[in-house]
């Protein structure tokens, strides 16, 4: 079975893949502190509810954003799992494309894996709208090429900084209003955010779709995904499980060393 893990800025999701389906997912939130014990002890009690074992566990994957907490999860996989983990990154692996960026090493791990999970899945052009800390963008061609792509600050970090810089305004919860004129400081503040979203994911896939030109596939992944996906017919496809379906890939692509 494979541990996949995604260790976004926000939390940490962790998975079992037994060659099938899925056999579990967990999430954590995000500390850099936090020691590969810690992370096991968690994990392994939700795993053994799962009736899987420690050593059930024959590879391990990881795409992670977060530099600090990368080196107790590498820990956690060879301390107690006893797998060295393939860690995505643009260097160094086989991925079934070119990055064709400036500098292909600043590319997030989870942007990466998200394009290859999105290409092999639903074929290019596309792009895949990823909504967590940061909403990012991330463009493929026909061929299958990553050519970069867009990061918006992300919906949470928006209304957080909304409230703070605005004393009379209060921390709302990301919600779809009604209406889009707002008749109260709440529903207006939602308005704003989940509106003002949506018109951000209609507008860059049209200008995306000008600077290919050619139509384009968007798809949704993400925590908050669901919430926006019925929203506008701009979004064709959503897939919650994008990232970690990218790391089994990934994992397929790059067998370990014999």
């Amino acid at each position: 079975m494979l541990l996949a893990i995604d260790a976004g800025n926000t939390n940490v999701v962790f998975a079992v893949w037994d060659g099938e389906a899925w056999r579990g997912r967990w999430r954590l939130a995000t500390q850099a502190s936090r020691t590969a014990e810690e992370y096991a002890v968690w994990l392994t009690q939700l795993m053994a509810w799962a009736g899987i074992g420690r050593g059930d566990i024959t590879r391990a994957a990881i795409a992670c954003v977060v530099p600090a907490a990368l080196y107790h999860l590498r820990h956690l996989c060879r301390d107690w799992f006893g797998q060295e983990p393939l860690v995505a990154r643009a260097s160094g692996l086989d991925w079934g494309f070119p990055v064709l960026v400036d500098n292909p090493n600043e590319v997030g791990a989870d942007r990466l894996v998200n394009a290859l999970a999105a290409h092999t899945r639903y074929r290019g052009p596309l792009t895949v709208v990823d909504f967590g800390t940061a909403t990012t963008f991330d463009v493929v061609d026909r061929s299958g090429a990553y050519l970069g792509g867009v990061i918006a600050p992300g919906i949470n970090l928006s209304l957080e900084a909304l409230h703070r810089a605005a004393a009379q305004l209060p921390r709302v919860a990301v919600a779809r209003p009604q209406a889009v004129i707002g008749r109260s400081t709440v529903p207006a503040m939602q308005a704003g955010i989940y509106w003002g979203y949506v018109g951000l994911i209609e507008g860059l896939a049209k200008r995306i779709e000008a600077e290919l030109g050619e139509p384009i596939k968007v798809i949704a992944t993400g925590g908050l995904a669901p919430l926006f996906a019925d929203a506008t017919a701009a979004i064709g496809h959503l897939d919650p499980d994008l990232t970690l379906d990218g790391l089994v890939l990934l994992a397929r692509r790059n067998p370990p060393e014999r």
